[in-house]
């Protein structure tokens, strides 16, 4: 039985400064690339990337984005523990698959003739052509 370590949450001035400076240069990075519209491309780009990882950076350095960086550091641990089945395990189920969706198939096709035969040809008299 593993234990994991349980993640108590403080939420400082700080954090709540450093979520919010990291909003704003998102926010500027998007007002930056439309007010620099009269210069070249690339420089419009190279504007809206900087404030954007500078953003990002200025996330992560809170407890949110540390909570983020730890729950995908543990999401990382269990993808390496998943069994993954080999080539020819996933070729056998996906043909289980298909076999047992056109059993299915003919299953319903022939309940529904037969509910059809019975309901309209014996129920009701009606023919069916």
């Amino acid at each position: 039985m593993s234990t994991t370590a349980q993640v108590e949450t403080v939420t400082t001035a700080a954090d709540k400064a450093k979520l919010a400076a990291a909003g704003l240069l998102v926010v500027g990075a998007v007002a930056a690339f439309y007010l620099l519209s009269q210069q070249d491309l690339w420089l419009r780009v190279v504007a809206l990337l900087v404030l954007v990882i500078a953003g990002i950076g200025v996330f992560f350095t809170s407890s949110t984005g540390k909570e983020l960086i730890a729950f995908g550091q543990d999401a990382n641990k269990e993808l390496r523990k998943v069994v993954w089945p080999t080539g020819s395990e996933a070729r056998q189920m996906t043909l289980y698959v298909f076999a047992f969706v056109v059993v299915m198939a003919l299953f319903l096709w022939a309940t529904d003739k037969t509910l059809e035969w019975a309901l309209y040809d014996l129920l009701l008299g009606w023919k069916q052509h």
